[in-house]
């Protein structure tokens, strides 16, 4: 019983931060709209604001963004999953179709042009090519029936989601806390906004078959008899009791 109010409570916890999350980065969202060039982020790529294949990239990205990361929430809910299978599916397919067809274009074009020089640049490259690859495998193995495995890439892939609101988290550590130059500072941060969320996620994996393991082993460990031999020891009972009768 404590176990299951525990996890209740963690689960409660991460999804309100997670909905805290989205909701501030709705307004950083609506900052940009109506497209505003000098708006946020575009402060710092005036360079390219005049390169139309960027800015289009840029702004589909970050519109279309905001359904995936809330798409994406909603597929980790075991109550969707178990009483609303057909908003499980329709959620799924957006968050996938959003991620390979429209972000992952996007993505590589805005990774190109990133700033933080051949580091900041190689950090969003392997992100999007990740950010793909996790969401196609996922795809592959619902598939297959391998419905563990989905699940594993799904949350692979949406750690690298979550990327875009632990990026900004880590770039406001960062700026109040050291007085590194902001080319340093996004350096930093273009690596350190998805490692570690894909390091967490693959401890919680791990976990999760570690503990999948020794419940197997449990059971393996129990003698249960099988139907077929309850079904002769209960046969022979009732005819040595009707013999006797």
């Amino acid at each position: 019983m404590k176990k299951i109010i525990r996890d209740t409570a963690r689960d409660a916890l991460l999804y309100f931060l997670l909905c805290l999350a989205i909701f501030l980065m709705m307004q950083m969202i609506a900052g940009y709209y109506p497209l505003n060039d000098h708006s946020g982020f575009l402060e710092l790529k005036q360079d390219y604001i005049e390169n139309h294949i960027w800015k289009t990239c840029f702004y589909i990205h970050v519109f279309t963004s905001l359904f995936v990361l809330m798409a994406g929430l909603v597929q980790f809910s075991e109550h969707v999953l178990i009483r609303h299978r057909r908003l499980h599916r329709f959620a799924g397919r957006l968050y996938v179709y959003n991620i390979l067809l429209i972000n992952f274009p996007c993505a590589m074009v805005m990774a190109v042009y990133a700033n933080g020089g051949l580091v900041g640049k190689t950090a969003f490259v392997l992100l999007d090519l990740l950010w793909f690859g996790f969401t196609l495998k996922a795809v592959v193995e619902a598939r297959k029936g391998n419905i563990e495995l989905h699940r594993q890439y799904m949350q692979r892939s949406y750690a690298l989601t979550l990327s875009a609101i632990t990026l900004r988290f880590w770039k406001i550590i960062l700026v109040n806390t050291t007085n590194f130059d902001p080319h340093l500072i996004y350096m930093i941060q273009s690596w350190i906004g998805f490692v570690p969320n894909l390091l967490l996620i693959e401890l919680s994996v791990r976990r999760r078959l570690k503990q999948v393991q020794r419940s197997n082993r449990t059971l393996r460990s129990i003698n249960i008899p099988t139907t077929k031999k309850m079904i002769t020891r209960l046969t022979r009972k009732i005819k040595t009791l009707a013999s006797k009768a």
